[in-house]
């Protein structure tokens, strides 16, 4: 799906309304063992993505009434498509009217930074209580010394695969470069078993591959400084040359159309051998595993492994998607809407969501690396404990900026990919991704 072009302009401009203030705090709450007089009939308002693990939010839907027992208020939780939660987003802080949390992804906190309330408080304490946040998250989610969302979890993305398959075409273990990816994707479509990859509008599958692509051959979007685009260069090319030619050899041509959902069912359905994805798949596969069955009629997740993304000419690299909640300054219940994050993230409310996941997000600090879930846990789901220790963000080399989150709205990087597969040269690909990401970093 396509997201509307943001206007950055227009977010400079967006300062919300001042919010009520509200004295006394969760703990007070909780220790008086029921709601204080300001709280009642207050509502909040939450909107988050539909997640991919379906469990995970039932089990969100579950933990509502008890929120708002807590808290003395009616908290809602309203789950959108996530390729809708831009345009959802936007259309609020345009209207200054809207979701009293939203459920932001990626850096987001740069470009919506005037429409977000400070959280540092709330963020600071769970870095705390927990030993601290990712690396990944600062970058993110801090501005300008400031917290504006709080960091929830990451998606660690991997090549789902089809072990026999793999094996048929002479491959014991999956790729570890991407000219080896090539190969066997190559054998693999000449027996009706392409690879699967979207090169579509949609915020997961399609950038997670072609920002990393794009590294591992060398390309960036910028120096070091961020200001000056290098787009246009011989590694670049080298990379978008790569993709023309396995894009024909190897994988499902039809992944130009595809949204995040459209790989997770072909691949269920046995028409891909391989594809970027998060842990769904596998989860998904075997919690219906009398519904989705291979060839044979035996239960899919018997044959599914999973693996990092290959390697190119100069290093392997990942984007997984990070998640995080933003309040926004608009709302007139800013305090309570902390006070509901806070909740959120105890222990004891996190975990149970946490383990429904079962490895499809990771926590924002190391502490949930040693849950005791992973125990229990299939070997290829294991893979995923530490994943959000080796994460990338778009903008690289220069920092992970506004701008950079425009650039990837705008799917700059990813139709320089389109383009290219569809008969546009690659050097005229790459020149296209220069005079775009100019407008936005140079204009």
């Amino acid at each position: 799906m396509d997201v509307p072009a943001l206007n950055r302009r227009h977010f400079l401009k967006v300062t919300g309304a001042a919010a009520a203030v509200v004295t006394g705090g969760i703990e007070g709450i909780l220790a008086a063992r029921q709601a204080p007089a300001f709280a009642q009939g207050t509502k909040l308002h939450w909107v988050r993505w539909v997640d991919f693990i379906p469990e995970s939010d039932v089990e969100l839907k579950r933990q509502m009434p008890e929120a708002s027992k807590a808290l003395g208020a009616e908290v809602t939780l309203e789950t959108i498509n996530a390729n809708d939660l831009q345009p959802r987003i936007t259309a609020a802080v345009q209207s200054g009217s809207g979701a009293d949390i939203f459920n932001f992804q990626y850096n987001w906190a740069h470009l919506y930074a005037n429409a977000c309330a400070d959280v540092s408080d709330v963020a600071n304490d769970l870095a705390k209580a927990e030993g601290g946040f990712y690396d990944v998250w600062a970058p993110s989610c801090n501005v300008n010394g400031h917290w504006l969302s709080v960091p929830h979890s990451i998606v660690g993305n991997a090549i789902a695969y089809r072990k026999s398959w793999l094996k048929e075409v002479g491959f014991d273990k999956f790729p570890k470069t991407f000219d080896e990816w090539r190969k066997a994707g190559a054998l693999l479509k000449k027996k009706g078993k392409p690879l699967g990859q979207t090169l579509g509008h949609t915020f997961g599958d399609a950038p997670t591959f072609t920002y990393p692509l794009t590294w591992a051959y060398g390309g960036a979007e910028t120096d070091k400084s961020g200001k000056k685009v290098v787009i246009n260069s011989k590694n670049t090319l080298d990379a978008v040359k790569f993709m023309q030619g396995a894009w024909k050899d190897a994988c499902d041509e039809g992944g130009l159309a595809w949204d995040d959902t459209n790989n997770n069912r072909a691949f269920h359905a046995g028409e891909i051998s391989a594809t970027l994805n998060g842990a769904s798949i596998y989860i998904v596969a075997k919690r219906q595993k009398d519904k989705i069955k291979d060839d044979k009629g035996e239960p899919l997740w018997q044959d599914i492994d999973h693996a990092p993304l290959p390697a190119g000419p100069v290093g392997q690299y990942s984007l997984f998607l990070n998640q995080s909640h933003a309040v926004m300054k608009y709302g007139k219940n800013q305090k309570l809407a902390k006070d509901f994050l806070r909740w959120l993230h105890k222990p004891d409310n996190y975990g149970k969501w946490f383990a429904s996941q079962e490895g499809y997000s990771v926590g924002s600090t190391k502490k949930w690396e040693s849950d005791p879930m992973w125990g229990k846990l299939d070997e290829p789901l294991k893979m995923f404990r530490t994943a959000a220790r080796n994460t990338r963000l778009f903008g690289y080399a220069g920092p992970s900026t506004a701008k950079a989150t425009e650039a990837f709205t705008k799917y700059i990087i990813t139709d320089m990919y389109a383009k290219a597969v569809q008969g546009t040269s690659a050097e005229d690909a790459v020149k296209f991704a220069e005079s775009e990401l100019k407008k936005i970093y140079e204009g």
